[in-house]
């Protein structure tokens, strides 16, 4: 069975927000569900438990614990890693009952600049993971994930797929109440505002 590549969104509401102190500029830090083992998500598609915590552990093992577990703002259809798009380093990963939590910290690149500023103006964005593998078709418009399954990272992407995963800024969780409703042309409004700002480069609209 070949493999394909294999990209799964779900949407990200931060349980807990924080801004900490980093070179310059202060760095945010969220942290929410990123996936969810043994459930149908969005495109339809289960990653069962066991494949998705083999390929975590090794993902903890390598990437985390070597401060490289970076991830894009709206990944490309690629099992390569953009540096020039890297906005965010996952810290740590951990399980709850069947659901990966993740603390996020969100890099001061022009990537992670917009996410940042996404996050503080309370636009939930989805949660994306990438990798490699082979699917078997279980009926009813559902298939499952294969053993063969490699997880290259999670990126942040504006279309949700694993349901009920949310991510919040950490030290921000007061008063943190994300727009859950917001339209996609309120995001693209935004981005084009912060590249505005930073670039001098401006959209006419």
């Amino acid at each position: 069975m070949s493999k394909s590549l294999l990209i799964e969104y779900a949407l990200f509401t931060p349980k807990s927000a924080v801004l900490t102190e980093g070179k310059g500029d202060r760095n945010l830090v969220v942290q929410g569900v990123i996936q969810r083992a043994d459930a149908k998500n969005q495109n339809g598609r289960v990653y069962p438990k066991n494949i998705l915590e083999r390929e975590v552990e090794k993902y903890i093992e390598g990437p985390v614990s070597e401060n490289r577990a970076l991830g894009e703002l709206d990944h490309p259809e690629s099992m390569v890693i953009n540096l020039k798009n890297v906005s965010h380093n996952i810290k740590q990963l951990w399980w709850d009952g069947d659901d990966l939590m993740g603390k996020v910290e969100v890099l001061p690149t022009p990537s992670g600049n917009i996410l940042k500023e996404l996050f503080l103006n309370k636009i939930t964005v989805g949660i994306s993971s990438r990798g490699m593998g082979s699917v078997q078709p279980l009926g009813e418009g559902t298939v499952e994930v294969q053993d063969d399954f490699e997880l290259l990272c999670w990126d942040f992407v504006s279309t949700p797929s694993t349901q009920g995963a949310f991510m919040t800024p950490t030290g921000l969780s007061e008063g943190y109440k994300p727009q859950h409703n917001t339209k996609y042309s309120k995001i693209n409004s935004l981005i084009s505002d912060i590249i505005c700002s930073q670039s001098g480069v401006c959209c006419i609209r």
